[in-house]
């Protein structure tokens, strides 16, 4: 808790750094998206979100759950990975619990949720090879050079933190966790949770054997990221500096990568702003329009995030359960 402190505070610090540096005129370029303009772009968020679910949904069993619990399960997740500090962790599990309040047994859903978030990672991956094949194409001396290599160390980093995690998980992900934190547990309680790390680990085992569903999750998950492209084409129109798809493509990707290599700081507050001022500056826009894009996502994040941590604190009220289900999570 105290490191995730310390980290949220530096990117507080790097925020600020990069407000004053860049100048309170990003303010006001990002007042010109008011109204409609951040309407749309929220509303547009809706086409990556549903694309994500699906990817969700097709690793279900084909007598659990429907698009619209992947899609809550979905917006549970990510409104927690944006606006809470713990959220890179605490997202994923309460993407867990809204599934299994819904009727999926707790052990397939945080299987499900785990291969989930690891297909979208590789995904993301492919997806940030697109940008860096965008970025290629432009000619370019130091900023060029500066975004490349920031691009391709976050890449280096997330690859292989997910193939670490891939592999663990084939190997036993909560059995072998269970294990390092064996000593802190109490004979009684490493017994319960013995039986649940094997069930998950099961679970897991059998989602990856079910190849087709997988591959279709991860071809989805793809989809839904270049979808997002959209978010930042549509952004830059209205704050009045539009580009082209290609060059909307590189912005978004390679910022993707940068602020899922940052996944340690919460919310990645300071890190993905200044990945979005250093990638705009690529495409010829001027810092201030860069961090106005980034302060445009943080608007769309906590109008999708705050609605969406609000129905998790009513759906976890005592007594309360997902309409025509029962709640499987105690």
């Amino acid at each position: 808790m105290n490191r995730a402190r310390a980290l949220l505070g530096l990117g507080l610090i790097l925020f600020l750094a990069l407000l004053i540096r860049q100048g309170w005129t990003a303010w006001l370029d990002l007042a010109r998206l008011a109204g409609v303009g951040v309407i749309l772009v929220v509303l547009f968020h809706a086409v990556p979100l549903l694309l994500d679910a699906g990817a969700l949904r097709v690793l279900f069993k084909r007598e659990r759950g429907s698009l619209r619990d992947a899609l809550f399960a979905r917006w549970v997740g990510e409104s927690a990975s944006s606006l809470l500090p713990a959220g890179q962790i605490g997202g994923p599990l309460l993407m867990a619990r809204e599934l299994g309040r819904r009727g999926v047994p707790p052990a397939e859903a945080l299987a499900l949720v785990t291969v989930g978030m690891t297909l979208q990672t590789f995904a993301l991956l492919g997806f940030a090879l697109l940008g860096l094949l965008e970025l290629a194409a432009h000619a370019g001396g130091g900023a060029h050079s500066a975004a490349r290599e920031a691009s391709l160390v976050a890449g280096a980093v997330l690859a292989l933190v997910i193939v670490i995690f891939y592999a663990a998980q084939r190997r036993g992900l909560f059995r072998g966790t269970l294990r390092l934190v064996a000593r802190w547990l109490k004979p009684e309680d490493h017994a319960r949770w013995a039986g649940q790390a094997e069930a998950v680990d099961l679970e897991l085992a059998r989602t990856y054997e079910r190849g087709l569903a997988a591959a279709v999750s991860l071809a989805l998950s793809l989809v839904g990221w270049v979808a997002g492209v959209g978010e930042v084409y549509l952004a830059l129109r209205f704050l009045g500096s539009p580009v082209g798809w290609g060059d909307a493509l590189l912005i978004e990707s390679l910022g993707q990568t940068i602020r899922s290599a940052a996944f340690a700081v919460p919310a990645a507050l300071g890190v993905q702003d200044g990945g979005y001022v250093l990638l705009a500056a690529l495409v010829g826009l001027p810092g201030p329009i860069g961090l106005a894009l980034a302060l445009a996502k943080r608007a769309r994040e906590l109008l999708l995030g705050a609605p969406g941590l609000w129905y998790l604190h009513l759906a976890e009220r005592p007594g309360r359960s997902a309409p025509g289900t029962k709640s499987t999570v105690p």
